[in-house]
């Protein structure tokens, strides 16, 4: 009877499958596809679903399965599996992306709030005693860093309910797209605004996606979408027999998943011409998600006969509806984001290797003082970008790159540390995903080199148009990062063996 309660609490396929789907999945990935590549985007997502998600997945399963009951997440594995250099320095550069993504999210998150308040993107008109618009977004986004930090480091318990108000917004939306989509889909007689050719499923439209190399790193936005997956096999222990829940679960989200991309698409093209719509001056990585709903608005009022004047108020209602639920949700995951991995980090890492003023914790359990440091640094790089001189697309496009290439840059290490792990002995390993050295090293190499070759590509891509500048915030975030962590950690090993020798 004991035996039967335990396995009622264990996760059952159906509520695994959910739980890697939502922490992976986003919405806004497939809009910013087809922004990019158009109808040929649908092809990389499946290669990299393919050569990436499955494979990386199956991986860190293993991974979770056997550092278990170890706090520190991907420190532990890489520490298990190496040693404590490489783990700190490849979970550095793991908090470096989300120190990138502070900087990014905040810009994307005033994007929001004007599309809640004005329905549409009004920020690059937006100008304040002699400062440029993206100069004074930069301020603006200091002043949102500040306040959430200070109201992070207090404790985070009460922005449960903007999460959860946010999620069923964002969630309602992914659904409602589609259904409307849908929708005018029949209402147009199976009339397609982005017609489905050979052409238009083998070639980009967007002029900055033309070359070999630009394709190529178009590989490191789909990495980007099925980010997250170091995250999900965190609860093997609690699966019900997980050596063969998890790797179905596994299979079942990535063929969703990668469906549900595609699918959403294919519906972008439904209501949205490329050149009519998005190769026009004025749309951006930043407000492309807005752009795209507002127009879906304006379709469906033109094809349930309504006249013009409330078509257009139907794309604006569509256009406040998604500014609202961006803004909610992007409350809630600033909050969070700005204390989550910076406490991770110091779980993970020997007290020796850390400031003992970073790694206090304040009353409300929060690491205070390092969340300020962090929140210090953000501030600069944004004001540094941000006066920087640059045009607002090519300002968010940096951002974007920095964000990708940073989040993508740990696997590299995650990846290849997996043959290593794989030699350790004593390790009790309830779930396997592949035996035999030679798979294992087939199996990492080709792996590494789908996330490199995404990474190395979109670094350098730039330079062959002598955007050098863009180049060089691209590959900066886990560079620099990786170097700071490897003088760092050099300077307090030393300290800490002159520490040894005086006690001795």
């Amino acid at each position: 009877m004991k035996s039967k309660d335990k396995d009622d609490v264990k996760i059952k396929l159906g509520s695994l499958v959910l739980m890697i789907f939502s922490s992976i999945f986003g919405f806004s990935n497939s809009l910013t596809a087809y922004y990019q590549m158009g109808y040929y985007s649908i092809i990389w997502y499946i290669i990299t679903a393919i050569l990436f998600f499955l494979p990386s997945a199956l991986i860190f399963a293993e991974y979770g399965a056997t550092f278990k009951g170890v706090k520190g997440g991907i420190f532990s594995w890489l520490e298990g599996s190496t040693n404590e250099k490489v783990a700190f320095i490849g979970t550095f550069i793991w908090l470096s992306a989300w120190v990138v993504w502070l900087v990014s999210s905040t810009q994307f998150f005033l994007v929001s709030v004007s599309t809640a308040m004005f329905g549409h993107d009004t920020t690059q008109s937006w100008h304040l005693a002699g400062l440029t618009s993206t100069q004074l977004l930069g301020i603006l986004e200091v002043v949102f860093l500040v306040v959430v930090t200070f109201c992070a480091s207090k404790g985070i318990d009460k922005i449960a309910v903007v999460n959860n108000i946010g999620g069923v917004f964002t969630l309602a939306i992914a659904i409602g797209f589609m259904v409307i989509s849908l929708l005018v889909f029949i209402l147009n007689h199976g009339q397609l605004a982005e017609p489905i050719t050979a052409t238009n499923l083998t070639h980009s439209p967007n002029p900055a996606f033309q070359s070999p190399i630009a394709v190529v790193s178009f590989i490191v936005y789909a990495l980007f979408a099925y980010g997250g997956l170091e995250t999900t096999s965190g609860v093997i222990d609690s699966v019900d027999k997980p050596e063969k829940t998890f790797p179905k679960a596994l299979v079942t989200a990535m063929i969703a998943m990668t469906a549900l991309y595609v699918v959403n698409i294919l519906m972008c093209g439904i209501a949205a011409n490329w050149n009519t719509q998005l190769g026009v001056k004025g749309v951006d990585l930043a407000n492309v998600e807005y752009v795209l709903i507002n127009n879906l608005g304006v379709v469906t009022g033109h094809s349930l006969g309504l006249s013009q004047s409330a078509s257009l108020a139907l794309g604006s209602a569509f256009s406040h509806f998604a500014g609202i639920a961006d803004v909610l949700s992007g409350i809630a995951a600033a909050f969070l984001m700005v204390y989550s991995p910076i406490k991770s980090f110091i779980e993970g890492c020997d007290p020796r290797l850390l400031p003992k003023k970073l790694v206090e914790l304040n009353k409300h359990g929060m690491p205070e003082k390092s969340m300020w440091l962090q929140a210090a640094i953000v501030a600069i790089i944004i004001l540094f970008i941000s006066f920087g001189g640059n045009a607002a697309d090519q300002f968010y496009t940096i951002l974007m790159d920095m964000m990708n290439v940073s989040s993508s840059a740990p696997y590299l290490f995650l990846i290849a540390a997996y043959p290593f792990f794989k030699k350790k002995k004593d390790l009790d390993r309830p779930f396997v995903f592949i035996e035999g050295t030679k798979k294992v090293w087939a199996t990492t190499i080709v792996v590494w080199l789908v996330v490199a070759i995404g990474i190395i590509f979109t670094c350098i891509e730039p330079l062959f148009t002598g955007d050098y500048q863009t180049s060089f915030w691209t590959a900066i975030g886990p560079v620099a990062f990786g170097v700071v962590a490897w003088v760092y950690y050099d300077y307090r090993e030393r300290k800490s063996d002159r520490v040894d020798e005086i006690a001795e």
